[in-house]
């Protein structure tokens, strides 16, 4: 191995990994890796470990290592990787997911020994194809790693593999040291806990103290002329929609005139937005005769397509810009990346510094370059547009990023979804399991510890509902897979826990608008942004995926809060404090600037800095919660259960109240003074609750417990409601 490290040429280890051996080599301890992406994590933990399972050489059969990664195309990478040095060592190391041939599957079957790269699907299969298998394979495992651990933390897929873990330790009876590598992220302590939840205090934490590259950053701002809304032009497009045309085309021909001749990562958003960007930065090739350097990626495109986009990437021949949703966040390794543009605020910190890692490798600076649109002001526009929220939002993030904070998960979601997903997979595995041992297994020492056993008891009731038949139960007591479980669990599309998340269809008097990812709960009356206007929604049909609307009056939407994701309450709160600063921010260009100032003028005027309820007259109240996603809509809901109309944006409620007899302030005082609301009453007023894969499953008062745990928080409501009538 000392041989292999030397024909690297590498002038040292790096301090990560000289601080890993001792622990890893010698130490039993469950491990935290932490780095920067390319900051040497994956060798700071194969290398020791290499070396203790080459010395060790434990006798019979069965993997020495098993690596996790959430992504094929990461193990495809790894063993490009490491193929070389599993060779020098004698180490066998096999790749295994849905595009490895069954030769290399059946090899590995017949003389298990050395590392096993694997995707948490590929596993879930062999669990449910090959149960009886499992003791034989990883009875003598030394260790798990598990890449990209921040990318799960407690998502559906990270839960997943938690469940995963545990069973692994279950069918072999006996703990499996686990090793996680992680983005060096602001709280340690929620890596720590799950890795190993019952014991979060004995995980041991290496985290680099190599500075990170220079930052090099620019945000440049963009106005979107109005040209009258509402008016139709020529062609029959709307001026707003023309005006934000002509920015997408200013974008563009920067991002042309920068990005060109180089490898870059443009980030663009959704689908759409990626498609759009592709095909103007193409013809702006083609107008300029010069060959095509960027290129679309995402999910719905063939295999065959992203995997020539990340080749050319990291071979690093031609100049390559990569279009790209989400799909080039995680760890591939796609070659050094001279910058990283981005469209539009990124969806979180986490992700934002995910994809910022992307840059600034082998010494070189990391270049960010920021894009952000805003409409411009009419007699029509919405009081809260005037604040520039979306290009506040940017400067929070980035605030945020410098400060090395992400985003929590919720600890408390129940996650019932990927727990139906379990017991299907653990009777499968065993071929029957009684209550009792299946409870023990996913919620004693499983991963699912929040459900107790009546909420267990009341899951596998419905699961054996004969409407449903996903499981059933025999004479003895044994549960059985059902005539739908049985289906379901044949079907190769069983091994995932998650899948893309499904989009509604808006469409407004029999017109399809597009399509709209639900991220929150939904319920008629409540308000949307789509297609750069404000609609209301007149009703979700949730079996057909479908959102009918009807235009909505008040004015202007905000942009703010159109995006449909989850921000967290601390950005929301960092955007209020960028609001109050008089300080400029270096990075920004001039038109940034001078977008942030109006916005700075918009919050004084408003008087936002010593009040949160601003009367907008007509019976309109804007409320400033200054709380991320899930409050906001919590308080939204509550607002609506008396009665009021409310629009939930992130960080702010626009509420309208024509009764007679101070509506909005007695119902205030009301959620002041008494107990929290019921979050079940909440979450039953939201039409849209089926988030997740397996929730169509669920009895309609299961889907309210999992999305109250999980999207709501009653408990605040009574503080939010304080809060704002002290500053009213």
């Amino acid at each position: 191995m000392q041989r292999w490290i030397w024909r690297q040429e590498w002038p040292a280890l790096r301090d990560i990994q000289e601080r890993s051996i001792p622990l890893l080599m010698h130490g039993e301890d469950d491990v935290v890796i932490a780095a920067a992406t390319a900051g040497g994590k994956t060798e700071a933990a194969l290398l020791p470990l290499f070396s203790r399972v080459h010395r060790t050489k434990a006798d019979g059969p069965g993997f020495d290592l098993l690596y996790v990664s959430p992504l094929r195309a990461l193990i495809n990478d790894q063993m490009r990787r490491l193929r070389e040095l599993c060779e020098e060592i004698g180490l066998p190391a096999y790749p295994w997911h849905g595009d490895v041939s069954a030769a290399v599957k059946t090899k590995a079957r017949k003389n298990p020994r050395g590392i096993l790269l694997i995707t948490p699907e590929s596993l879930e299969a062999m669990f449910v194809l090959r149960g009886l298998e499992i003791p034989r394979l990883f009875g003598k495992l030394d260790c798990i790693v598990i890449d990209e651990l921040h990318a799960l933390l407690d998502s559906e897929r990270g839960v997943h593999v938690r469940s995963l873990l545990c069973r692994l330790e279950s069918a072999t009876k006996r703990r499996i040291r686990r090793v996680g590598l992680s983005a060096t992220l602001g709280d340690m302590a929620l890596t720590r806990h799950y890795v190993r939840p019952e014991a979060p205090d004995a995980v041991s934490v290496l985290e680099s103290t190599a500075d990170g590259a220079e930052l090099r950053l620019l945000l440049r701002g963009y106005r979107a002329a109005r040209n009258g809304a509402r008016s139709k032009t020529e062609d029959g497009e709307t001026g707003d929609a023309a005006g934000m045309r002509s920015v997408d085309a200013a974008i563009t021909a920067n991002l042309f005139g920068t990005l060109r001749g180089a490898t870059n990562l443009l980030f663009a958003g959704s689908r759409q937005r990626v498609e759009t960007f592709s095909d103007l930065l193409r013809r702006s090739s083609e107008r300029e005769r010069l060959p095509n350097e960027f290129f679309p990626h995402h999910a719905n495109l063939s295999r065959e397509h992203r995997t020539f986009v990340e080749a050319r990437l990291k071979a690093g021949k031609a100049p390559t810009t990569a279009v790209c949703t989400s799909t080039l966040e995680l760890g591939i390794d796609i070659g050094d990346v001279a910058c990283v543009a981005h469209v539009g605020a990124p969806p979180s910190v986490a992700s934002l510094r995910q994809r910022l890692g992307r840059s600034g490798r082998r010494g070189q600076p990391a270049v960010l370059r920021m894009y952000e649109t805003e409409r411009g002001i009419d007699a029509n526009t919405h009081p809260v547009d005037a604040l520039r929220l979306r290009l506040v939002r940017s400067i929070a993030m980035v605030d945020l990023l410098l400060e090395r904070w992400c985003e929590r998960p919720r600890p408390d979601a129940l996650h019932l979804s990927t727990l139906v997903h379990q017991v299907l997979s653990v009777i499968a595995e065993r071929g029957g399991i009684r209550a009792p041992q299946l409870f023990e297994v996913l919620c004693g020492r499983g991963p699912f510890r929040r459900v107790d056993k009546a909420l267990f008891g009341r899951l596998l009731r419905r699961m054996g509902d004969p409407e449903v038949a996903l499981i059933e139960q025999s004479p003895d007591g044994t549960l059985l897979l059902g005539r739908e479980g049985e289906r379901i669990v044949e079907h190769y599309s069983f091994y995932a826990v998650f899948e893309t998340p499904e989009e509604y269809r808006v469409t407004f008097d029999g017109r399809p608008l597009g399509t709209i990812p639900i991220t929150v709960p939904l319920a008629p009356e409540m308000t949307i942004v789509f297609s750069g206007r404000r609609w209301s929604v007149v009703a979700v049909h949730d079996r057909e995926k479908v959102v009918l609307v009807k235009p909505s009056t008040g004015g202007r939407p905000p942009p703010f809060g159109g995006d449909f994701g989850v921000i967290d309450d601390r950005i929301v709160r960092r955007m209020r404090a960028v609001l109050e600063r008089n300080d400029t921010p270096r990075y920004l260009d001039a038109a940034a600037a001078e977008l942030l100032e109006e916005g700075r003028a918009a919050y004084r005027q408003l008087g936002l800095a010593h009040r949160r309820i601003v009367d907008l007259g007509e019976g309109h109240y804007l409320l400033a919660t200054w709380d991320g996603t899930v409050r906001t809509v919590t308080l939204a809901l509550a607002l609506r259960s008396h009665g009021l109309r409310v629009t939930a944006y992130d960080g702010f409620l626009d509420v309208e109240d024509r009764m007679e007899d101070g509506s909005l302030l007695r119902v205030l005082n009301l959620l002041a003074s008494e107990p929290p609301p019921d979050g079940a009453d909440l979450a039953a007023d939201a039409a849209v609750l089926e988030t997740e894969k397996f929730h169509r499953y669920l009895s309609r008062d299961l889907l309210i417990q999992d999305a109250v745990s999980s999207k709501l928080t009653p408990s605040a409501v009574p503080e939010m409601a304080q809060q704002l009538l002290k500053e009213s």
